[in-house]
């Protein structure tokens, strides 16, 4: 796909760790977006409009108006938008199969552990309303393997993937919450050094700080919230 900035493409986002993916990827490629607020705290990710670019409630999500054909598409889930915009700016995610492959499997690591034990390693230490040992120790643990696999990766190359890639992108925006997750990141280096290389890009910074005063108007520990985020059931 040939990029295109003709229409901002809407991005649905509320200030985490999946939506700095986005706001990171967009600010790095210079694509206008606008932006749409979806206030997980709130359920506004349960309304029907919404349902209806993100089947899986959740945000981030995006409408690019100027879609393959010139024709709108919406995508959901971080990284497959993150390999979308990749693919049509044609930066930060190689055409060459290699190197594809090379940032495709730090990706889909990303998705498939780094993201949701973090996550499970913040519900258990700091939201949940019973401390459980046995979880927090769990996802704890869990968490410092993956550290260490990350470290050793990042011990011979600058990037994750070797060149700076969507990979990072989807990666820094966890791993920058590394004392919340009851890691030191003494211990680990190489990912210290990695992300200070990558806290120090611009597009970064201005990324992360898209709507960061709204990060904390959202009170974890408040009941009623807890309800929305942790006790969703089948619809």
């Amino acid at each position: 796909m040939a990029a295109s900035a003709q229409h901002p493409i809407d991005l649905y986002y509320w200030p985490t760790p999946n939506g700095w993916k986005i706001t990171i990827m967009l600010e790095e490629c210079g694509l206008p977006y606008t932006l749409h607020p979806v206030n997980i705290g709130k359920g506004d990710q349960f309304t029907p409009e919404f349902l209806s670019i993100s089947p899986n409630n959740k945000m981030p999500a995006i409408v690019d108006h100027d879609g393959p054909g010139g024709e709108p598409i919406s995508v959901f889930e971080s990284g497959a938008i993150l390999q979308y915009l990749g693919r049509k700016t044609g930066q930060f995610y190689p055409q060459d199969e290699r190197a594809r492959v090379e940032v495709d499997q730090w990706l889909f690591w990303q998705m498939g552990g780094f993201g949701p034990m973090l996550g499970q390693v913040h519900h258990f230490r700091i939201y949940a309303p019973e401390k459980v040992p046995y979880a927090i120790d769990r996802y704890t643990n869990e968490t410092n393997r993956l550290y260490g696999v990350l470290n050793k990766r990042l011990a011979d190359r600058e990037f994750v993937a070797g060149e700076y890639s969507i990979a990072d992108m989807a990666i820094a925006p966890w791993a920058k919450l590394w004392e919340r997750q009851g890691q030191n990141i003494e211990d680990f280096p190489h990912v210290k050094r990695w992300l200070e290389t990558m806290r120090a890009r611009p597009a970064v910074q201005r990324g992360i700080a898209v709507s960061s005063e709204d990060r904390n108007k959202t009170d974890l520990t408040d009941p009623a919230v807890q309800a929305v985020l942790f006790g969703q059931k089948a619809r």
